[in-house]
């Protein structure tokens, strides 16, 4: 049995008007930005169920490009998102697609890009009472919640890996909450999830960068 707290309930403090479509949204964006760390030149957000039926009378436009720029649920800048964003130069472009059927009615796919090449594609799914997961990374299905301290590892699907970065958390006294593997296909991309509910220490990365097989890495903390 899953049991809701009254904050479950009541969301948490917010630009309004709903937690579903304003502060869940604005927390995927936020999420999505702290997974890129690089400069973000452009955003394309590609907008699905009722998200996409009721995007700009609940303000969802405004709630992901202010998490994009990195504002919190409630900052009350997020009313003056597109004002900020064409002022800081970050062009933005919006998708609607209202023919797509996905798991969840609130669902966005967030891609980032900058001038120097770099990209990141993500879905967010808006689950209620602010709440969110992200669902894909890079067209890979995952699924963590941005609740814990998150490090999520990019590699090729080979023998050794996991044991190496279980190792390197080992090692850095790492107490990990939930950790899961998602993979393309068997040999190919793959990602190691890693929750902890306490600060992961940065030093952990080089660590297991040393692994030949290791992509990229991305550090969220709590």
């Amino acid at each position: 049995m899953n049991f809701l707290s009254i904050f479950d309930v009541i969301g948490p403090n917010m630009i309004g008007p709903s937690s579903s479509h304003t502060a869940g949204a604005v927390a995927i964006a936020l999420l999505a930005r702290k997974m890129f760390a690089q400069p973000i030149d452009k955003v394309t957000f590609t907008l699905y169920g009722s998200f996409a039926k009721t995007y700009h009378g609940h303000g969802t436009d405004k709630a992901l490009l202010g998490g994009t720029l990195g504002f919190s649920t409630d900052d009350e800048r997020i009313r003056d998102a597109f004002s900020i964003a064409k002022e800081k130069g970050l062009e933005y472009h919006y998708i609607i697609d209202e023919e797509t059927i996905t798991e969840h009615p609130n669902t966005a796919d967030i891609l980032l890009e900058n001038n120097a090449g770099h990209t990141l594609s993500i879905r967010g799914e808006s689950i209620g009472g602010g709440k969110m997961k992200i669902v894909r990374i890079n067209n890979i299905d995952v699924e963590f919640t941005g609740e814990y301290s998150t490090l999520i590892v990019q590699q090729i699907d080979k023998p050794g890996v996991v044991a190496h970065i279980t190792q390197c958390l080992s090692e850095e006294n790492v107490n990990i909450a939930f950790m899961r593997l998602f993979r393309e296909d068997k040999g190919a991309t793959a990602f190691t999830i890693v929750e902890s509910d306490e600060e992961i220490p940065t030093e952990i990365l080089d660590k297991i960068r040393v692994n030949k097989h290791v992509k990229d890495l991305m550090l969220i903390q709590m």
